[in-house]
């Protein structure tokens, strides 16, 4: 009886800690662009790595808005063609272009259709604010209004 209990205990504990659904493309783009913007961070914020990412543009990863695509080659470009070889070769900077280009070819070859974007605001990329999009009815009536 005790051993049946154990065994159930067991099974139960492995199943509640496994994650029950495997990650889907919506969700690995999410999971990679929340690491990606952390490592971004580090890599600013690091002393070794500070000199490096200063040529680097700024980026605010949105995976809802469709400029991310343009956004992301851009960034991998600029990253793979960096001045300061001792730049490209540290692993920071490896990994970070290793991360980059499996969210672009998640969003564009293993995810294609699959995510929906919400927004078409390239400025928010670069700048991290996302601005309110007003209907046309509404824009009228702030443009009458002034």
């Amino acid at each position: 009886m005790k051993v049946g209990l154990l065994i159930a205990l067991c099974v139960f504990s492995f199943v509640w800690l496994s994650e029950c659904t495997p990650p889907t493309c919506y969700s690995r783009a999410l999971d990679l662009s929340k690491e990606i913007m952390a490592l971004l961070e580090k890599i600013h914020n690091h002393q070794r790595t500070k000199t490096c990412a200063e040529l680097l543009p700024i980026i605010f990863i949105d995976v809802h808005n469709s400029c991310i695509t343009t956004k992301l080659r851009d960034f991998l470009y600029v990253l793979l063609n960096h001045p300061s070889q001792d730049c490209r070769e540290r692993p920071g900077m490896v990994l970070l272009k290793r991360k980059i280009q499996n969210l672009y070819a998640i969003i564009n070859r293993v995810c294609y259709r699959d995510l929906v974007f919400f927004s078409n605001d390239c400025e928010a990329i670069d700048t991290g604010r996302i601005a309110p999009h007003y209907g046309e009815d509404r824009l009228q009536l702030l443009q009458e209004e002034r």
